[in-house]
């Protein structure tokens, strides 16, 4: 994708990330209408719906055909298309990485005797210890999120008895 294809494509995620908006386009995914019959299918008012439409129509995702007094929308896929191109080139990358990843765990699992690692992955416990993250209130101590370990068996929220 071309540089100068950035903006469109940021007009595009920018129109569709409303649910209004992408309501909008599911009605005209069906075939035109006008601005009046959106409008009665929204909560909004005429003008909000306007809005609305206008945003579509900067981002080319919605064409504007006036007869008359009338106002008749219809969809232009298009730039959807060129947006879920842009997408897909980032899907395949990261499902190539997560692949990698799974074959990586599933080698990491084979070779610990009995999944004994990714239990104490899932439980916590690393060598009898118990890992957490905790804010110190006080000033002096030290900064928030510190990794703090506690002996297996301590509880930190309760008061020693």
């Amino acid at each position: 994708m071309a540089q100068a294809a950035a903006p469109l494509l940021d007009e595009v995620y920018g129109a569709i990330a409303d649910p209004t908006r992408r309501a909008i386009l599911a009605v005209l995914a069906g075939g035109e209408a006008t601005v009046g019959a959106l409008a009665d299918r929204f909560p909004i008012s005429f003008n909000g719906v306007s809005k609305h439409v206008k945003v579509l129509e900067r981002a080319g995702i919605v064409e504007r055909a006036i007869r008359g007094c009338e106002h008749r929308l219809r969809l232009n896929p298009a730039p959807l298309r060129e947006a879920a191109s842009w997408l897909e080139h980032y899907r395949a990358f990261w499902e190539m990485r997560l692949e990698g990843l799974e074959a990586f765990v599933a080698k990491q699992q084979r070779s610990t005797p009995s999944g004994r690692a990714r239990q104490t992955r899932q439980t916590g416990r690393v060598s009898g210890a118990r890992v957490r993250h905790r804010a110190r209130p006080d000033a002096s101590a030290a900064p928030a999120g510190e990794l703090r370990v506690a002996p297996a068996g301590v509880d930190e929220h309760r008061p020693a008895a």
